[in-house]
């Protein structure tokens, strides 16, 4: 008898495909979110970062690395910038997918600029989390 497939599981495969999430290493279903809005973000673009915010009131913002000749910003500083200019006065989480190993001080800085202390995840291009680390 041929095994049985059903809607849900297969949905949840595609999920930790997207997401490079294993049942071991499974997130809140809200910070998964961001780490999947940011990975489409620099993959869309081709750029070397993407980002994505969260804000107070669960709003999501969502940016790529600008790489202008007169203006240079990190995918998360852009999405602060975006966040504050949509009205956010406090963030709840962020996710940045990079190759990099770190962020700079400065990403980090932007997102404490909203108060609090306010975890970034930091993941990989294949969306797997490295590292949460703490702003504020």
């Amino acid at each position: 008898m041929p095994a049985r497939s059903f809607p849900g599981a297969a949905r949840q495969s595609r999920l930790r495909m997207l997401t490079g999430m294993t049942e071991a290493h499974a997130i809140d279903p809200e910070d998964r979110k961001i780490i999947v809005l940011a990975r489409s973000a620099r993959a869309r673009n081709g750029v070397a970062e993407g980002a994505a915010v969260r804000d107070e009131t669960g709003r999501t913002y969502v940016a790529a690395t600008v790489g202008l000749p007169s203006l240079e910003l990190s995918a998360l500083r852009t999405a602060v910038a975006m966040a504050v200019a949509s009205g956010a006065t406090s963030l709840e989480a962020g996710a940045v997918v990079t190759e990099a190993e770190a962020l700079a001080d400065a990403d980090l800085a932007a997102v404490a600029d909203l108060g609090g202390t306010t975890p970034v995840l930091l993941a990989g291009p294949d969306g797997t989390v490295r590292t949460t680390l703490t702003a504020g």
